[in-house]
């Protein structure tokens, strides 16, 4: 990867089978269904890829298919965070020898850290990776949030070229736009802050809602960048009602439900999320219908 993250990057889910298998053919397919709506970049085995659920050989198989079915069209990101500095060391090595282009690195979770662990923990990632690194700071899920001085200490370093911004503070992402500087990439995580995420001068978004709606969220980034504000804030109020409707279960199981409704095999997310209701399925179904995707 030549160039700073931009653009809309939708953060894919895993498909499993009924069994909870892996699998390979659903992924394929939501794969070249997302590169049909000219995303700039795909990302996988982050959270709504249910990284926390998956094995070290599965990781690695589903890297393989990302690289192939890409093929060069456009970056593969891949999530590569883990609790331990070794392990994810060991995780970013085995992204970078699949070819895979940057890695997304979340801050440790479940461990409370200082920050100039943190910021140790990444200096050390760095050091040893071989392909760009984006943080990923989802204090709601971490509870680790990564302030502005943090920030701008972690855009210093070699090999880190931008963070995935999920806190929803919208006064966070802006200092940090301002203080770090144009050469480090911000991208929006909430799927409802993305236009503003975008005038406020961040590089674009990494999208779970861009699964479903992919072509949603492109129209979001090249209005914007072709000076069509009214047009971007149109297609940014035309996705929202899909985040809002994480609510009706645990994350990512909405999303994988929305693309069963849309025939694109998801399967289930792997226990203990639970399936939606029959009412919840509905309601998700009437969301979709008023958004015209369905």
């Amino acid at each position: 990867m030549t160039k700073s993250p931009t653009g809309i990057i939708p953060a894919l889910i895993t498909p499993f089978g009924k069994d909870y298998a892996l699998n390979t053919k659903g992924l394929r397919d939501l794969i070249r269904f997302v590169l049909k709506a000219k995303v700039h970049g795909i990302f996988v085995s982050g959270n709504a890829g249910e990284f926390y659920a998956l094995s070290f050989d599965e990781k690695k198989k589903i890297f393989e298919i990302a690289v192939e079915e890409v093929a060069g069209q456009i970056p593969v990101y891949a999530g590569t965070g883990a609790i331990s500095t070794e392990e994810t060391i060991r995780l970013t090595e085995m992204a970078a020898s699949v070819g895979v282009d940057a890695a997304s690195i979340i801050t440790p979770f479940f461990i409370s850290l200082k920050e100039t662990e943190v910021l140790e923990h990444y200096r050390l990632i760095a050091r040893k990776s071989r392909i760009p690194i984006v943080v990923y700071n989802n204090p709601a899920l971490t509870k680790i949030n990564v302030s502005v001085n943090l920030a701008l200490e972690l855009s210093k370093i070699d090999k880190i070229v931008g963070i995935k911004e999920s806190s929803g503070d919208m006064t966070l992402t802006t200092e940090i736009i301002r203080n770090a500087g144009p050469a480090f990439a911000v991208l929006a995580g909430r799927d409802t802050l993305i236009y503003s995420t975008l005038t406020h001068g961040g590089s674009g978004a990494i999208s779970s809602c861009a699964n479903v709606t992919p072509e949603i969220a492109v129209r979001i980034y090249e209005n914007y960048k072709k000076g069509d504000h009214e047009g971007a804030l149109k297609a940014q109020n035309e996705f929202a009602p899909l985040r809002i409707a994480f609510g009706l279960g645990s994350f990512p199981v909405v999303i994988k439900e929305a693309l069963e409704l849309l025939g694109i095999a998801a399967g289930p997310a792997r226990l203990p999320i639970a399936t939606l209701s029959e009412d919840k399925r509905e309601q998700l179904r009437g969301v979709l219908k008023t958004m015209g995707v369905i």
